[in-house]
């Protein structure tokens, strides 16, 4: 697996990494143990960028990630985040806090369910607009200082927040969703994180799976399964975006590749400073999503994948989420 650097100043990971969130919830039952020989086949590929966050699973993918990582915490760089606050009477329901004494706290409960001593990437989950950011990153970089994080990341932060961070100290990575349905950041954050010399971490590089080609209908989604409620899948938009996997699937097959490899070598395309994620729980996809890196796209097979942007129907999330979003 080919290695890049994360951002100006942070550590070498490979080019693809490996989200966790999904092993423990969102996206339907669970299976620990199928999830650890995931992991496990991921470092034997060469992955050895690991993405969880204290608020999936309410602190369950943490301990699932330490677990997987026991033993061999010098062959990953761990990734973790803070900063969405959960109401355990409502699961639909979130808050945002970047307070500083909440930064601290969250972090020594993710020390300990990761049963690590020092966090390798700590990512503000989203940016709470309550706080100047210069008070979050501020408590964060104190976090460095004492030797309990490494590297600092912002999660779906606009422009101007990433230039006032970066005043109180380098972030090293931006994780914001990008795949070939989710483009708005090319306007001005990945031009910003350009110029800040900021890793850019893109995650849901698949379209929450809809791009792999497997979705064919609402009934391929168990009924726990959060994309339920989300714009993409509904029955207004499902049909028309299907249509849309199906142009991208006759492109695959010419190509030699599965659609999953298509849509992840167009993210791998877009530049080598964008790390995708992608989130799984077999081994199988985990697999395919990987050799996506041997894949090579034309500039027409790019041109022609390029074109499918502008027809997609639907927001990413519905709009209590977005507005969690900065742009």
């Amino acid at each position: 697996m080919k290695k890049v650097k994360l951002g100006k100043n942070g550590p070498k990971v490979s080019q693809i990494g490996l989200g966790c969130m999904g092993m423990s919830e969102f996206y339907g039952p669970g299976d620990d143990a199928e999830s650890l020989r995931v992991i496990d086949r991921a470092l034997e590929l060469g992955v050895d960028f690991l993405d969880t966050a204290d608020v999936y699973g309410h602190g369950a993918n943490e301990e699932l990630v330490g677990q997987a990582v026991r033993g061999r915490r010098d062959r990953v760089v761990l990734a973790t985040k803070f900063g969405i606050v959960r109401d355990p009477n409502d699961p639909a329901k979130r808050g945002i806090c970047g307070r500083p004494d909440y930064v601290k706290s969250r972090c020594e409960e993710s020390l300990k369910r990761l049963a690590v001593e020092t966090i390798d990437l700590y990512y503000q989950h989203r940016v709470d607009r309550e706080v100047p950011i210069e008070e979050t990153v501020g408590a964060m970089a104190d976090l460095v200082r004492e030797g309990k994080v490494r590297y600092l990341g912002l999660s779906e932060a606009g422009p101007q927040t990433l230039r006032r961070a970066c005043s109180e100290h380098h972030v090293a990575a931006l994780q914001t969703e990008y795949s070939l349905w989710v483009r708005d950041c090319e306007g001005e954050i990945l031009p910003t994180c350009r110029e800040l010399g900021i890793a850019f971490v893109a995650y849901s590089p698949l379209g929450r799976g809809i791009l792999t080609g497997q979705i064919k209908s609402m009934e391929d989604l168990s009924e726990d399964d959060w994309r339920r409620a989300a714009p993409w899948f509904q029955e207004e938009n499902l049909q028309k975006n299907l249509d849309l996997v199906a142009r991208m699937e006759a492109l695959a097959k010419e190509n030699g590749c599965s659609t999953a490899q298509l849509a992840m070598a167009w993210v791998l395309a877009q530049g080598g400073d964008v790390l995708p994620i992608p989130g799984t729980k077999r081994i199988k996809y985990l697999e395919d999503n990987v050799s996506a890196a041997t894949v090579e796209l034309s500039a027409e097979e790019l041109s022609e994948l390029n074109s499918l942007s502008d027809a997609v129907s639907g927001t990413r999330y519905p709009e209590a989420m977005m507005r969690l979003v900065e742009r």
